[in-house]
């Protein structure tokens, strides 16, 4: 479960931005609360701003800490650049490391990680934990100078095959550093960000010999599409066979380039019974209609001839499961694209309900959706903010409660006139 996740000098944001999923101590909505370690986290965050503002920026920066942790060792060699994107509107932030600190809990036990980088190297790392209850060093780094207080022979010669681009957290991973094996688990395991629906395809593939997940994404299009009244999927697998037969509607330079490769292939190939497939999948939805006898009949409708918000909603819908059914956390930019409010409102609520959220998962999300500020199924301190500053581009996050507000007070109201900033500064024509 995350606790807290804090980043400075990436994009729009110059200084340093917070973003909490500590609870403060609200009478509304206890029982969503998560209960852990003695400390009481949100199911949920939702980011407001105009366009421009950052919201997504709080997302992307997640998503970069996030792959770069999971993949810095496999993917760093010695010249590649570490791929952090400093604040641009001024003469100095570019040469200032870009900063990501991740405070979470996994089987019971509190982790601190954070590095900070530019993009030629790693100029700080740090991993602490928490077994005992008293925070602990794991390791401490600063440019290529490490500190530990355990395991220091193994680690520092973990340490010595460490370059200046690459993180000591994923090095020693390989190394079955038990410690930092156990604090990896969370960002390889716990953390799901969401898809595009044009990736169904793909995901209908990799689910396609579970049948819980199917029956999810069937249930997931029926509740936004009120029509649907069962989805069927089919799996076609294609063998390419010695004379290359193709499809018909590839385009030319594909199959120049598939012929090349498959050649190439079955020529370095050790396992000469190896046959390679083509595999596509086709997603049928039944649709209740009437014939001309005035009798109720279903007809099929293919994926793509299904409404945008169908499709979105199909795609996420994995996600949401896998996350509900394990636990961890799942991101999310621009929740509502696509969806109608009633759709984005049965989301959050999954999150919120200990019925449908028993193993404390949590979702952070961008939105423009401003009736989940009517706080009938979240809390306030769940609002956040983000803004861009019109002196000087830089961004900054902030929550609700950072305001001075009553329990009566309208949040979705005073948003909308401007009260905790975050929205467009427009003049709208008076319409007579």
């Amino acid at each position: 479960m995350l606790i807290e996740f804090r980043f400075k000098n990436y994009r729009s944001f110059r200084d340093e931005a917070v973003l909490s999923m500590e609870a403060i101590g609200l009478g509304s909505f206890k029982n969503s609360l998560i209960q852990c370690n003695n400390m009481k986290l949100l199911p949920g965050v939702a980011i407001y701003g105009k366009n421009g503002g950052g919201k997504s920026n709080v997302i992307r920066a997640f998503w970069l800490g996030v792959q770069f942790i999971r993949n810095a060792q496999r993917m760093q060699h010695e010249k590649s650049t570490v791929p952090v994107v400093p604040f641009a509107l001024n003469d100095y932030s570019a040469k200032e490391p870009t900063e990501f600190e991740f405070d979470y809990i996994i089987d019971g036990v509190k982790y601190w990680y954070s590095f900070a980088a530019t993009k030629e190297k790693i100029v700080k790392e740090s991993l602490y934990h928490a077994p005992k209850g008293q925070k602990a060093q794991v390791f401490v780094r600063n440019g290529q100078d490490f500190s530990f207080t355990e395991d220091k022979a193994k680690r520092k010669l973990i340490s010595e095959t460490v370059a200046e681009n690459q993180l000591f957290f994923s090095v020693a991973c390989t190394m079955n550093d038990a410690v930092c094996v156990n604090a990896m688990r969370w960002f390889r395991e716990d953390i799901f960000f969401s898809r595009d629906y044009t990736d169904i395809p793909r995901q209908l593939l990799e689910y396609y010999d579970d049948s819980n997940m199917l029956k999810a994404i069937s249930d997931y299009a029926k509740t936004a599409d009120f029509g649907i009244e069962e989805m069927q999927f089919e799996v076609e697998n294609k063998e390419i066979r010695n004379d290359l037969e193709f499809p018909d509607d590839i385009p030319e330079g594909m199959r120049v380039a598939l012929t090349s490769f498959i050649h190439a292939l079955s020529e370095t190939s050790n396992n000469s019974e190896s046959k390679l497939k083509m595999s596509q999948v086709k997603a049928k939805s039944k649709h209740k209609g009437i014939n001309a006898e005035g009798e109720s009949k279903l007809y099929s409708l293919e994926l793509e001839d299904e409404s945008d918000g169908t499709r979105k909603l199909m795609s996420i819908a994995p996600a949401i499961e896998a996350v509900l059914n394990k636990g961890g956390i799942l991101l999310v930019d621009e929740l509502e694209r696509e969806l109608h409010p009633m759709l984005v409102n049965y989301i959050v609520a999954k999150f919120q309900s200990k019925k449908s959220n028993p193993n404390s998962a949590q979702i952070i999300f961008t939105t423009h959706n401003t009736e989940l500020m009517n706080l009938e199924i979240m809390r306030k301190d769940q609002i956040y903010f983000a803004d861009k500053s019109r002196t000087d581009g830089s961004s900054e996050l902030y929550s609700v409660t950072d305001f001075s507000t009553k329990t009566a007070d309208n949040i979705r109201k005073g948003y909308l006139v401007g009260k905790y900033g975050a929205t467009p500064n427009l003049e709208i024509e008076e319409v007579e």
